[in-house]
C-alpha cells in the first residue's frame, strides 16, 4: 500500500528488499549449478549491490563507474567480469591495475587493445547466437567460423582464453536457442583446448525477465545441454548474468500528473477538439518519462500501463489515454495507449515492476534529479535476510531501520538510506 505525499509532487520509487532476497532464494533453487553474477547496468543503487554482494553473488560491469561500486564493497576482484562492448583504454588499464583479470572479447581490435594494456587478461570470448541480436537490433559476439581465427590471435598476442559467453535475450522464445548455444559454446571450447588454452568457464548471459515459470523453463531447456556438454566431470564452472531478475519486481515507481489535453479519439481525422459523437482522448503528462525513469522505452520496450493508487472506489468509465514524459518531446510518450478514469493534474500513477533500466544517471537532456529511492522490508523479510547471514552489524552499514505502522496488528520496517 502506497502512502502518498500530500505537499510533495516529485515522483519517487520505493524499493521491497524483500522481494530482492526472495529473487535469490529461487535463483538457488531452480538454478542450482549456475552462479548468478548480477549485471550492475540494470539497476546500480547502493541498496541493491550490498545486499547482493552480502548474498556472494558475482558482477558484471560495463564501464569503471560500475568497476569502482562493486569493489567499493569490498567484493573480491575474481568475483567480477569486466564486458564491456568496446572498452576504452583507460578503463581497461584501471581493471589492469585494481587486479580485474576476466574480460568479454569478441573481436581483434579488442584483442589488441588487451593485450597492449592488461596482458594478465582471462578472456571470455563472446560467441553471437541466433538470437543475440534481437534486444539492440545488432548482432554483438563472434561468428563460430570466426572463433578458431580469434583463438589464434589471442595465442598469438600471449592472452589466455578461459571460457566462452553467448546471450539470449528475453524476447526470444525459441527452446532451441540454447540447444544451438550451448552446442556452438562446446565447438569454441574443443577449438581453444586443441590450440592449448584451459577452457573452464562457461557464461549463458542473461535474458531473465524475473519470472518464476521463465526460470523453470530455461533450467529445463539448459540442464540436459550442460550435463551432454559440460557435465560436473568437465570442471567447468556454469554462470549467469540476471539483471532484470532481481530488481524489476522489487521497484515501483509512483508519478505525478503535471498537465492534461483532451483531444478526439478519431486518430485519423485533422480535428483537434472533440466533437459531441467522438469518445474523448486524454493525454497526461507526467512529471517523469523517457529520458528519465522510462529510458528503456528509446530501446523498444513496452511500459505496461500504470495502476491508480485509489482503493474502493466504486467502478468509473474509462478512456482511452496516453502518457508523456515533461519534455513536450515527440519521443517522450512513455505508453502509447492505455484505458483510464479520467484524471485530474496532481493525481498518482503507479508503475509496477520498474526496478530495471530505470534508475540510471539523470539525461543531459533534463535537469531533473534521478527520483529518490525509498527501500522498505517486512519483519519477517528483515529476519529472514538476518538468516541468510546478512546481520546490520557485519553489512547494510549504509542503512538505518525505521519502524512503522499499516495497522495496529500489523508493522513492516523502512530501511531509509542517508543522502
Amino acid at each position: 500500500m502506497f502512502f502518498l505525499p500530500q505537499a510533495e509532487k516529485n515522483a519517487f520509487f520505493v524499493a521491497d528488499l524483500g522481494v530482492l532476497m526472495r529473487q535469490h532464494v529461487r535463483w538457488r533453487t531452480h538454478m542450482p549449478q549456475m552462479r548468478p553474477f548480477y549485471a550492475v547496468q540494470a539497476n546500480s543503487s547502493l541498496a541493491v549491490i550490498e545486499i547482493l554482494a552480502a548474498l556472494g553473488t558475482g558482477f558484471i560491469c560495463t564501464n569503471k563507474y560500475e568497476l569502482e561500486l562493486v569493489q567499493g564493497y569490498g567484493v573480491p576482484s575474481e568475483d567480477i567480469i569486466y564486458s564491456g562492448v568496446c572498452k576504452q583504454i583507460s578503463q581497461i588499464k584501471y581493471a589492469a591495475k585494481n587486479g580485474i583479470d576476466f574480460l568479454v572479447c569478441d573481436n581483434e581490435a579488442e584483442l589488441r587493445k588487451i593485450a597492449r594494456c592488461h596482458p594478465r587478461a582471462k578472456l571470455l570470448l563472446e560467441v553471437s547466437t541466433e538470437a543475440s541480436g534481437e534486444e539492440m537490433g545488432m548482432a554483438f559476439g563472434s561468428k563460430l567460423k570466426d572463433c578458431r581465427h580469434l583463438l589464434e590471435s589471442a595465442k598469438e598476442l600471449g592472452l589466455q582464453v578461459v571460457g566462452v559467453r553467448f546471450h539470449i535475450p528475453s524476447s526470444w522464445d525459441d527452446p532451441q536457442a540454447y540447444s544451438h548455444a550451448v552446442s556452438d559454446a562446446r565447438c569454441v571450447f574443443d577449438m581453444g583446448e586443441d590450440i592449448g588454452f584451459s577452457m573452464t568457464i562457461l557464461d549463458i548471459g542473461g535474458g531473465f525477465n524475473g519470472s518464476e515459470t521463465q526460470l523453470k523453463q530455461i533450467n529445463s531447456a539448459v540442464r540436459p545441454l550442460l550435463d551432454l556438454y559440460f557435465p560436473a566431470s568437465s570442471g567447468v564452472s556454469i554462470m549467469a548474468e540476471p539483471g532484470r531478475y532481481y530488481v524489476s519486481s522489487s521497484f515501483t515507481l509512483a508519478v505525478n500528473i503535471i498537465a492534461k489535453e483532451v483531444g478526439a479519439r478519431d486518430l485519423y481525422g485533422n480535428h483537434d477538439e472533440p466533437s459531441p459523437n467522438d469518445e474523448p482522448e486524454f493525454l497526461y503528462y507526467m512529471n517523469d518519462g523517457v529520458y528519465g525513469s522510462f529510458t528503456s522505452k528509446l530501446a523498444d520496450n513496452v511500459i505496461p500501463a500504470p495502476a491508480l493508487p485509489k482503493s474502493g472506489v466504486s467502478e468509473e468509465p474509462v478512456f482511452a489515454s496516453s502518457l508523456w514524459g515533461p519534455s513536450g518531446d515527440e519521443l517522450d510518450q512513455v505508453v502509447d495507449q492505455c484505458l483510464l478514469p479520467e484524471l485530474s493534474v496532481g493525481d498518482w500513477l503507479i508503475f509496477n515492476n520498474a526496478g530495471a533500466y530505470s534508475l540510471g544517471p539523470p539525461s543531459t537532456f533534463t535537469d531533473s534529479p534521478r527520483p529518490p529511492v525509498y527501500y522498505t522490508i517486512s519483519t519477517g523479510d528483515w529476519l529472514e535476510m538476518q538468516d541468510a547471514g546478512i546481520t546490520q552489524d557485519i553489512s547494510m552499514k549504509n542503512f538505518s531501520l525505521v519502524p512503522y505502522f499499516l495497522h495496529s496488528s500489523q508493522s513492516d520496517e523502512a530501511l531509509s538510506v542517508p543522502a
